[in-house]
């Protein structure tokens, strides 16, 4: 008797070492186990991060962090691969696209997972992607992430046999900064391990649109961020 394959289950999670992707892998580990986390390294211009990530992995004990490396960097016209370039230093005018936008980071981080997904048997793909505090990234919008789900339907074994479609899962895509803050003090965010800030370095910048957006989330919940102290808090709400 022939066995038949296992319908797919469980979820793979793109972990950067955000607050937003902490705050994914958390809500995954609870509604979509078991999980596998993946972190790329695409040529961003720092590891910081990817402590990060191993860190909150290793907390929520996922089935498996794989961190894979695609030396892109040289490739990708932004400032966050290029050392060379400067960062932005505050918010970037409403509906301009800012430097540090990754030209189709979201799509090669989704196709990575989608591969993976299938050849390990998941039946869902977690990105902590926001489309409404959202740095004006046109890849963090909802259309792009339904499309990429038609995408997957179309152009994978699972999906061409008719089987199980594979689900693209956002669960942060609608809230706002302070909302996402709140949602990982329900789900137990260890924030103090996570990293925002674009320029690295041993402490956050304060002055960096990643900066400024986490500030304002924790001011705007009425939470204090473990990662900075008072100082750099006051000087972020100052340009904030």
């Amino acid at each position: 008797m022939v066995s038949r394959p296992s319908r797919p289950r469980g979820s793979v999670v793109l972990l950067s070492g955000g607050m937003d992707s902490g705050t994914c892998l958390a809500r995954a580990v609870r509604t979509s186990p078991p999980v596998h986390a993946l972190t790329v390294l695409y040529g961003q211009r720092h590891a910081r991060e990817v402590r990060s990530a191993r860190a909150l992995a290793a907390r929520f004990g996922v089935a498996r962090h794989v961190v894979v490396r695609l030396p892109l960097g040289p490739l990708l016209e932004s400032s966050l691969t290029r050392r060379s370039s400067r960062l932005p230093r505050g918010r970037s005018r409403p509906g301009r696209i800012p430097t540090t936008y990754v030209p189709a980071r979201n799509t090669i981080l989704l196709a990575v997972a989608l591969g993976y997904a299938e050849s390990h048997r998941l039946a869902e793909i977690h990105i902590g992607a926001n489309a409404i505090d959202y740095s004006g990234y046109p890849d963090c919008r909802p259309p792009f992430l339904r499309a990429f789900e038609r995408l997957a339907r179309l152009g994978t074994r699972q999906g061409a046999s008719r089987g199980p479609a594979l689900r693209v899962v956002a669960p942060l895509l609608r809230m706002t900064k302070a909302e996402i803050v709140r949602e990982g003090e329900r789900l137990d965010v260890p924030w103090a391990l996570t990293w925002s800030c674009y320029a690295g370095g041993r402490r956050p910048c304060g002055r960096c649109d990643a900066c400024r957006l986490r500030a304002r989330g924790f001011r705007e919940a009425r939470l204090t961020d473990p990662l900075v102290g008072r100082r750099s808090r006051t000087r972020t709400r100052a340009g904030a």
